[in-house]
Order: C-alpha cells, then sequence, then structure tokens
C-alpha cells in the first residue's frame, strides 16, 4: 500500500500553468496533480538515469587508471591524430 499523498504549494510561470490547464482540460491527465506526479516520476527517472551513467563513467575512468599498461606519450598520440586527419582531409578532396 503506498504513503498517503501529501499537499504541497508550487509556483509556475503562466506558460505553464497554460500548458498544465491544457492536458487536464484535454484529459489527458485527470488533474493537475496527476500531471505533477507524472513530470516528476519522469523527472527521477532521469535523475536515476543520469546517476547510472556517472557511475558508469566513473568506473570505466577508475579502470582506465588503474590499468598498468604503458600509456603512449603524448607526442606519439598526436603525431598519429595528425596522420588520421591528412589522410582524412586527402580522402574528403
Amino acid at each position: 500500500m503506498s504513503a498517503p499523498a501529501e499537499k504541497i504549494s508550487i509556483t509556475v510561470t503562466p506558460a505553464m500553468k497554460r500548458v498544465l490547464e491544457e492536458r487536464v482540460a484535454s484529459g489527458q491527465f485527470a488533474s493537475a496533480s496527476e500531471l505533477m506526479r507524472e513530470a516528476f516520476r519522469t523527472w527521477q527517472r532521469q535523475q536515476d538515469e543520469h546517476e547510472e551513467r556517472l557511475a558508469s563513467l566513473r568506473a570505466r575512468i577508475d579502470r582506465s587508471m588503474n590499468d598498468l599498461k604503458p600509456s603512449a606519450p603524448a607526442e606519439e598520440v598526436f603525431d598519429r591524430l595528425r596522420k588520421m586527419h591528412e589522410k582524412n582531409l586527402k580522402a574528403a578532396s
């Protein structure tokens, strides 16, 4: 069983209020509260997904930083990038 709902008050712009009223009037939502709950669930899902992406990136960075394989010297990397760029320029010509 879900927890009882609590009432809160929020302030929205006139444009947001208009959209909210239009969606309720269209029957897409039964009430402004229903729309706001759906908006919050969507926002929360996006936040959770964002946190998961950050955790994944952090794990990849940690694995990379802890990788014992020797890294390539910067000049070698830049030489390879220059050669790739030149090759791409010639191919595009």
